[in-house]
């Protein structure tokens, strides 16, 4: 998915540095969306939590856009032309609905319920996203995850898994990338990760063992659900440090909740994020940017897609300022840049 605010904000985050939460401090924090337009008057609207000015990433996912159910004879179609990315690997999950992908590897996906497609931009990629004619409610989420230093020009790829379900006290578990519960994805990735999808029963209540060593966000697309002492409500995202060794996960509503928990280590490197990339400068922004501009080599070409690619915005008009996460309350920690 494009970035396509006609004035994306410019982030320069400040690497994360982290460890076991004070004493007395929440043992979650809770992080609010906000709306932003997918496009023109009809565009399709989504919930972007991450990333935010509370919280730039969590292990190296750097960016969550949480939408629908649409009706997308309303709210007019998802229909995303070629448009770049650099320096990350996109995640698509859908809970409703279809969509096309074609990128300049020469792949050509659907995206479906249940099954997910991931895209590694590397150097340079371009893609497009549209919702297929059959669809009348699209529903889901689209995740990035920022590419290490080294790793950071890795060639184009695209993989395409889909999950089994695992079942746990109540829970319909599908775990796309890393592993929990005995589930593991095969799926590559460049630094270690946790994407899992929840559906849970009402009042289910389920606790798992997670690597302490990751920090968690989970992503409530319905239902209420605690998250260990705290209850986490539609669209919010609930965040734990490092250093639990279990999460506890209760659908305190009288209808079937479902999440998405993200996790990872703490990204200990500086990235700037502007409109669709993920770089480690100002300068990389403006270079990539031209290049896009030049329809250079360094994206390709999608060959048959029948629209127009997606122009880049104007650029700000200032270099990016230093900005990481905010401490938390009491946080002996810190994070560089705050």
């Amino acid at each position: 998915m494009s970035n396509v605010e006609t004035d994306p904000a410019a982030l320069h985050c400040g690497a994360t540095v982290d460890g076991e939460r004070p004493a007395g401090a929440p043992r979650v924090d809770v992080l609010s969306a906000r709306d932003v337009p997918l496009g023109g008057p009809r565009a399709m609207r989504v919930r972007r939590t991450l990333p935010q000015r509370d919280r730039t990433l969590i292990g190296a996912w750097c960016f969550a856009d949480h939408y629908g159910p649409h009706d997308i004879t309303v709210s007019g179609n998802m229909d995303l032309g070629p448009h770049p990315h650099t320096g990350l690997q996109t995640v698509s999950w859908l809970f409703s609905g279809e969509i096309e992908h074609r990128d300049t590897l020469g792949s050509h996906a659907l995206i479906r319920p249940g099954e997910m497609n991931l895209m590694t931009g590397g150097h340079g990629i371009a893609h497009s996203e549209v919702s297929t004619p059959n669809t009348t409610i699209i529903h889901g989420v689209q995740l990035w995850v920022a590419l290490p230093e080294q790793h950071r020009d890795a060639g184009r790829a695209f993989e395409h898994y889909v999950p089994e379900s695992a079942h746990l006290n109540g829970a319909e578990v599908r775990v796309f990338l890393g592993s929990l519960a005995g589930a593991v994805s095969p799926v590559r990735t460049f630094a270690p990760l946790l994407g899992a999808d929840f559906l849970l029963v009402p009042g289910a209540s389920v606790t798992f063992d997670v690597d302490p060593a990751f920090e968690h966000g989970l992503l409530v697309d319905s239902g209420d659900v605690r998250l260990l002492d705290t209850v986490v409500k539609p669209a919010e995202l609930g965040y734990v440090p490092c250093g639990e060794a279990a999460l506890t996960l209760v659908n305190e509503s009288d209808t079937a909740a479902r999440t998405i928990l993200l996790g990872g280590p703490p990204f200990e490197e500086e990235i700037v994020m502007w409109w669709n990339f993920v770089v480690r400068s100002h300068d990389e922004i403006v270079k990539a940017r031209e290049e896009w501009e030049a329809s250079s080599d360094r994206f390709g070409v999608i060959e048959d897609f029948p629209g127009g690619r997606i122009p880049a915005p104007p650029l700000p008009n200032a270099v990016i300022r230093p900005r990481g996460n905010k401490p938390r309350p009491n946080d002996q920690f810190g994070y560089p840049g705050s």
